[in-house]
């Protein structure tokens, strides 16, 4: 494998509003670890160099005492905070907003700290340790100004028996690159074999859909991009301070217009997060089957510690 500087850019900056609380630093593993402990472990395992956290400026320090503490010796850290009501050029007078513009905008302010290469992840999520060694591999040999990448995972394996979730669902080729993405809200489980989205019912969606858990492989040259489109984004929706620039907004409207293609990276990891409270039960029971089976160190960085 290529020794070319890779980067994982974390998206922390989110408030747990579903969960009721700060998911990101609740400690789930054997030992107390959080999810984004593990992928920092299987990053860094993976050949990641740096790792980037975008977080809110009122939990910076202690995000850093419980989780940049626990690795600032085993791989370069860096933070950037996401505002909620940023300073936009030429729109001075926006509403209010309770939430960030999006995850789009998030990955968009790390853009003075990433000029390599870069995987994107959600801080509460997890991917699985060969989703890391692939999506490495393909932003080391392959990722360009014209081919980005994303890991995806079946959609009935990324629902939640508690409530709705949120995914990005992909039509994808025969090359296994990505044909569009589209952002469907609510989806959840209304019968065996049957998933619906919306509020009201929109529709229907096939469990073996393909989507997207926010797993994504860019080029630096994504941040001029990102940037020109959520200044349009921010001009057609100024007035709803509900409106978020989600990251397949940007990815379909790029494919569309031909300016990229996306590769699909496909894995058979188990993916597991947190959106609610009673999530959290069902990761504590994986991560300890992981600990039991070997798969990871208990402690987990006792792993690291010894590498």
């Amino acid at each position: 494998m290529s020794d070319k500087k890779i980067t994982l850019l974390v998206l922390a900056a989110g408030m747990g509003s579903r969960y009721g609380g700060l998911k990101q630093l609740d400690g789930l593993g054997p030992a107390g670890e959080t999810i984004l402990e593990y992928s920092i472990y299987d990053a860094i395992r993976a050949g990641f160099s740096k790792v980037v956290f975008v977080v809110r400026d009122f939990f910076l320090q202690d995000f850093k005492d419980q989780i940049g503490a626990k690795f600032q010796d085993l791989i370069e850290l860096d933070y950037v905070c996401q505002p909620v009501n940023p300073e936009i050029p030429g729109m001075p007078d926006l509403p209010e907003r309770e939430k960030p513009w999006g995850t789009s905008h998030a990955v968009l302010v790390a853009k003075d700290a990433i000029q390599e290469p870069f995987a994107v992840i959600n801080a509460d999520d997890y991917y699985g340790q060969d989703s890391f060694a692939i999506i490495a591999d393909f932003l080391k040999n392959k990722a360009s100004a014209s081919l980005y990448a994303m890991v995806g995972y079946v959609l009935k394996n990324t629902l939640s028996d508690q409530g709705h979730v949120n995914r990005g669902v992909c039509e994808v080729n025969d090359q296994q690159h990505l044909s569009g993405i589209v952002e469907q809200l609510k989806i959840r489980r209304v019968a065996e074999g049957k998933v619906v989205f919306g509020d009201p019912i929109a529709g229907e969606l096939s469990e073996e859909a393909v989507v997207s858990m926010n797993f994504w492989g860019f080029p630096a040259d994504i941040f001029a991009l990102l940037e020109s489109g959520f200044h349009e984004f921010v001009a057609e929706n100024k007035d709803d301070p509900k409106a978020e620039y989600f990251i397949p907004l940007i990815i379909d409207e790029l494919i569309k217009q031909g300016k990229i293609d996306l590769q699909v990276l496909t894995c058979n990891d188990q993916w597991f997060g947190v959106t609610y409270k009673d999530d959290a039960d069902r990761v504590r029971s994986a991560f300890r089957e992981f600990a039991i089976a070997g798969k990871y160190e208990n402690p987990l960085l006792s792993g690291l510690n010894k590498a």
